[in-house]
């Protein structure tokens, strides 16, 4: 049938229908879309509450499809992810990761004394697995991850240099949808892995800076 809706908003393709059941790859990705709409402005509080439990809920690609109807089509992935993303950078500022930028499949740093942070927060994510190539010395290398993100060392190479994990905190029943591979050589200083920080109110209550999905729901009254 034509003209038929992923749930990204996007038009399906062929073999692809509405009565065909959810997989957890396809819950996220519209979890993604509706939070990101969210911080764009484009849902309140509380229909964002209401569409992450339909999504979380939902049996087939026709009810996720529903949820994402009224959003600008392809927002989560707008921008087609690179294949390979080279970052050579010597003595100079830090170089940052941030926001809503697209992962590509494969990352280079070729960095010498400069900080690196890259946030995977509000990222747009397409695929399930990141390399990182690291060819860093000096100073500290940050990954600052979200529940259903994995990071994988066991294939860095270490100089004078330590490791520092401490994975977001994520419900049992979170899918892992990206796992990152860090490869490669980093001399002197650090590297972080670690969850966002937390707001000055979610200090006050004691809450983490990013439930996952599930937890974040069945805490609702």
């Amino acid at each position: 049938m034509s003209g038929e809706i992923a749930p990204t908003g996007k038009p399906s393709g062929p073999g692809s229908s509405p009565g065909l059941r959810a997989s957890h790859a396809d819950r996220d990705r519209v979890v993604d879309v509706l939070r990101i709409a969210a911080g764009d402005g484009l849902l309140t509080a509380d229909e964002l509450d209401e569409r992450l439990e339909a999504a979380l809920s939902a049996r087939t690609l026709g009810e996720l499809a529903a949820l994402t109807t009224d959003l600008p089509s392809g927002r989560a992935t707008g921008a087609e992810p690179k294949d390979t993303v080279r970052i050579e950078q010597v003595h100079s500022g830090a170089v940052e990761r941030v926001g809503r930028w697209v992962v590509p499949r494969r990352l280079e740093l070729a960095v010498t004394f400069c900080k690196v942070t890259l946030d995977f927060t509000d990222a747009v994510i397409t695929h399930d697995t990141l390399r990182v190539d690291v060819a860093m010395t000096g100073k500290t290398l940050t990954l600052v991850t979200r529940p259903g993100i994995e990071v994988d060392t066991d294939g860095l190479r270490l100089a004078h240099c330590r490791v520092v994990h401490r994975p977001a905190a994520a419900h049992p029943d979170t899918p892992v949808t990206l796992r990152i591979e860090l490869v490669g050589e980093k001399a002197h200083g650090r590297v972080v892995v670690r969850p966002p920080r937390r707001t000055f109110g979610q200090w006050l209550l004691r809450r983490p800076a990013a439930l996952p999905p599930a937890q974040g729901l069945s805490d609702r009254p």
